[in-house]
């Protein structure tokens, strides 16, 4: 647990913010994780509300990793990976209230920490246009003889009912 200054109003406050790895969402955190999502503007619809995709997406990840500020979630990130070679970070966001604040370093810094001490070596993520210099601050440099691809299955029914 790390405390910072937040200016968030007028009076400067301490705070406590904690970055907690999570294997399994408590029914309380599963809204906020949706809404962290539902901002960032990854998602959209009712098929990605589900709670059951939120376990799903969080059990399956290599780590999980959740920014919070008192009992507020506030950011998030996770890695998705073989466990053995290399890794793949993805969906580090931070509401846009408590951006600039360097808690979506942190939480990379967190994810990044936990792979290289699982003994990964090879981290790739990508990154939008925006995000760019973010990630170029950290370390993370262009392959300049790759290009990202896409292709998206199963748009429609991203967790079928059993």
């Amino acid at each position: 647990m790390r405390e910072y200054k937040s200016y968030k109003g007028r009076n400067p406050r301490t705070v406590k913010r904690t970055y907690t790895f999570i294997r399994q969402p408590a029914d309380s955190q599963i809204d906020k994780i949706i809404r962290l999502y539902r901002t960032a503007g990854w998602w959209a619809g009712q098929a990605r509300e589900n709670p059951e995709l939120i376990r799903r997406i969080v059990a399956g990840s290599h780590c999980f990793v959740l920014a919070c500020e008192g009992n507020e979630i506030i950011g998030m990130g996770r890695a998705i990976s073989d466990g053995i070679s290399d890794a793949y970070i993805q969906d580090v966001t931070v509401l846009s209230e408590f951006r600039g604040q360097g808690i979506g370093t942190d939480i990379v810094q967190e994810i990044l920490k936990q792979l290289r001490d699982d003994g990964l070596q090879w981290i790739g993520l990508i990154a939008d246009s925006h995000s760019h210099p973010f990630y170029r601050k950290m370390g993370f440099e262009e392959m300049p003889a790759a290009k990202a691809m896409l292709m998206m299955l199963n748009v429609d029914g991203l967790v079928r009912e059993s």
